[in-house]
């Protein structure tokens, strides 16, 4: 049964409270079971990691000596040190968060803003009506330019690299891909629970999941930077 929403100015806050209610139905529903949404989650973001990977293979095949200027001596291609660490994962934490905000917007698309579609009338209601519709159009063709706009650049750096270190991009992609593996996976969790509660029709979701999305992104980042800089350039070393 629907609740009742308020209108006027006091709309806003209404559709606030119920949000902030939902959000907390769901984490309590997760914590019984939490093991479905976290497969889809991970089987989402997973499978944009290896789209990524396997794009940047293809383009860095074809892209010859790559015409990046590129440099090999800091990680993963040499051993750093925590302030690498540190610079990598500020790097990803700020992708996390451009990812968890669009979580964000789309549970305000799609659960707030129809809430509050009663208070309003002509252009505005329709607007806050149908939000939802319009954010999965926006995330998804943002979301596809972002890969391959990641690709293409990516696939140009992986190709000059190889050439510098005088290796195939396929050997060289195949020594980043314990750590790329976990860094993208953890940065497109959010996205990949975004498009899933999209779909699926579980906008009141949202929230929630960027919330458990970004607690479990997090120690992956940090696993994955101690990866690159400690352990990837030993792989390196030993491949090429």
């Amino acid at each position: 049964m629907g609740e009742p929403i308020a209108h006027g100015p006091s709309a806003g806050r209404s559709a606030f409270v119920y949000g902030v209610r939902r959000t907390r139905v769901t984490l309590g529903s997760w914590q019984d079971d939490p093991w479905p949404a976290l497969r889809r989650w991970f089987a989402g973001g997973f499978a944009a990691a290896v789209l990524l990977l396997a794009a940047t293979w293809l383009i860095a095949g074809v892209s010859g000596s790559g015409g990046f200027v590129v440099q090999t001596i800091a990680p993963p291609f040499k051993v750093g040190n925590w302030s690498s660490v540190g610079q990598i994962l500020t790097k990803n934490l700020l992708v996390l968060a451009l990812h968890a905000m669009a979580c964000v917007a789309g549970f305000i698309a799609g659960s707030s803003l129809p809430l509050q579609a009663q208070s309003h009338t002509g252009l505005k209601r329709a607007l806050h009506e149908h939000g939802g519709r319009f954010a999965i159009i926006f995330v998804i063709a943002a979301t596809t330019f972002s890969l391959s706009a990641q690709a293409v650049v990516l696939g140009g750096e992986t190709a000059s690299v190889a050439a510098a270190l005088h290796t195939s991009p396929g050997i060289l992609l195949v020594v980043l891909l314990p750590h790329a593996l976990i860094e993208l996976t953890a940065l497109f969790l959010p996205l990949a629970a975004w498009i899933i509660a999209s779909r699926r029709g579980e906008w009141h979701q949202l929230l929630a999941a960027t919330l458990v999305t970004v607690a479990i992104a997090v120690p992956m980042l940090v696993v994955s930077a101690l990866i690159e800089v400690y352990i990837s350039p030993h792989v390196l070393a030993a491949l090429i």
